[in-house]
């Protein structure tokens, strides 16, 4: 059963397919999933995981939280790893989104790149995580934070705790 939210997010990508002129072929193409799958999202026939929206995210240029249509207390979610949308400030220069994370001890969430200019800042709640971007890899324990270029691939590594931490994406208009 798909919920009233993913049938959203489905009209949403729709839209936004639409408005860039990409076949339904092209994006799914850039995106790297199948074209039924895509298909099946947009007509509200299949709830998105966070991986897919990621996925369609880049190759359409725009924020994850567009996605939800930027309503703040959206909920993404996959296997152990679970992000809230706090908060989404636009301006004419930037879109910044705050989201809560919440991820299961020794889980991964790898993330495709973003859009060029996207920069990622994590502050860690609660736990710990190693943040891997690019070449780079970083540890960052409870009350630490770091921040990343996010338009190369990168991944979360919860610790031996369940991690709890605020993610800011800043994506340049």
């Amino acid at each position: 059963m798909v919920s009233a939210p993913g049938a959203a997010v489905g009209a949403r990508i729709r839209a936004l397919r639409g408005e860039r002129g990409l076949s339904l072929t092209a994006l799914a193409a850039a995106a790297g999933i199948g074209k039924g799958s895509l298909s099946e999202l947009e007509s509200g026939l299949r709830n998105p995981t966070l991986d897919t929206l990621y996925a369609v995210a880049g190759p359409l240029g725009v924020p994850l939280a567009s996605l939800v249509d930027f309503r703040d207390g959206s909920v993404v979610a996959d296997e152990g790893f679970e992000t809230v949308l706090l908060h989404t400030e636009r301006t004419a220069g930037s879109t910044s989104e705050v989201w809560l994370l919440r991820v299961r001890a020794g889980i991964t969430r790898s993330s495709p790149a973003h859009s060029p200019g996207v920069v990622e800042q994590l502050i860690v709640l609660a736990g710990s995580c190693r943040v891997t971007h690019g070449d780079e890899s970083v540890e960052i324990a409870t009350g630490g934070h770091g921040a990343w270029p996010a338009d190369v691939p990168h991944r979360y590594t919860a610790g031996d705790v369940d991690l709890r931490a605020i993610n800011v994406i800043v994506t340049p208009s």
